[in-house]
């Protein structure tokens, strides 16, 4: 019987099995980060890093090949993360009745942990694109221009995408203060 050879690599694809550890070297501070961002909890971007690379090991090696495996990674983490964020909102959910009161701000005027959760939450209502620009652009930092880059997109899409996220998560943010701005 013949033995048969894997494929060569393909340029600007994620390695495959044998490769994987590699593939987990170059871009899992990228994806803790980016998971941490949104969930803003270490434990919980470990698991959204732990699934992204789990489910990268069960790719079907018949999957198109990836363009850009940093874009992939992150949109990954973008999403698994705002899963976590999701079901822990289902899992946390209590009467109004029952809920603490509000407290948006420290006494040093930073976001109060509470408030840095509402937003959080409101982000977890986007959907997945609208949230990974939002948080490539206000929690990693990136310009339009790069974020159009790196999602294949133009920047007028980048800009309409930010606008809408931001009235959004306006929106989601007031109803969370009682209707106050």
């Amino acid at each position: 019987m013949r033995e048969q050879l894997s494929p060569a690599p393909v340029p600007g694809d994620l390695p495959r099995a044998n490769d994987l550890e590699q593939a987990f070297q170059d871009h899992s501070n990228l994806v803790f980060r980016t998971a941490y961002r949104i969930t803003g909890n270490a434990a919980d971007a470990e698991d959204a890093l732990q699934t992204v690379f789990l489910r990268l090991s069960r790719r079907d090696a018949s999957a198109a090949v990836m363009e850009n495996p940093e874009s992939y990674l992150r949109r990954a983490a973008v999403n698994v993360a705002l899963d976590i964020v999701r079901s822990k909102q289902i899992a946390r959910s209590v009467p109004i009745e029952d809920a603490p009161a509000r407290n948006l701000t420290e006494p040093s005027g930073e976001i109060s942990r509470e408030m840095k959760e509402c937003i959080r939450r409101a982000l977890a209502q986007l959907n997945h694109r609208d949230a990974e620009v939002f948080t490539m652009r206000f929690f990693e930092g990136h310009e339009n221009p790069e974020i159009a880059r790196l999602l294949g997109i133009s920047q007028v899409h980048v800009a309409v995408i930010l606008h809408r996220a931001r009235r959004q998560l306006q929106k989601e943010v007031r109803s969370y203060m009682g209707g106050r701005s």
